[in-house]
């Protein structure tokens, strides 16, 4: 079974300034925290704004793509966590039905999502294994302090150079 789960944001972990991606299942208490690279944490965060770079980011490019080919992304699929690593799939259709899904990193799901409005969705039971319950009092503070994690990410940001990110 899956569970509609919506962006609450981009976060940064403190101490270590790791960016993560929090989600929250829709109709429940539980978040999933998911560990992103600073580019990813970056076009989410974009999408979430609805800011756009001044060249297109990799992840517009894709949206971009797939309107011009005719493919709709129908949904994201976070499905499950082995040896660490969160697994995802793209699920797409075009005119004549469904296509084979795509695996893809979580945070790369995410950002597309994003920006085609599509839905994003966790296996319940991965949720039920690592999904972190937080009391709706708690869950109302921390989106109150989005602000403050905003500010916190672009300060991280422009603390990073293009070398941070070769490979």
């Amino acid at each position: 079974m899956l569970v509609h789960v919506e962006v609450v944001g981009v976060r940064i972990e403190m101490p270590s300034n790791q960016p993560i991606v929090l989600l929250k299942e829709v109709d429940g208490t539980r978040f999933l925290p998911i560990w992103v690279g600073a580019v990813e944490a970056t076009s989410i965060a974009f999408a979430q704004q609805g800011l756009e770079a001044k060249r297109p980011l990799t992840h517009d490019l894709i949206r971009d793509l797939l309107e011009r080919v005719d493919i709709t992304l129908t949904s994201v699929h976070v499905s499950e966590l082995r040896d660490g690593v969160f697994y995802a799939e793209l699920l797409l259709r075009n005119a004549l039905g469904p296509l084979e899904a795509l695996s893809v990193r979580p945070s790369d799901a995410i950002a597309i999502a994003l920006r085609t409005k599509s839905n994003i969705m966790v296996n319940s039971e991965l949720l039920d294994q690592v999904g972190i319950d937080i009391p709706e009092q708690v869950a109302s503070d921390i989106s109150a302090s989005g602000d403050q994690e905003l500010e916190a990410f672009r300060e991280f940001l422009d603390g990073i150079n293009p070398e941070d990110f070769a490979g």
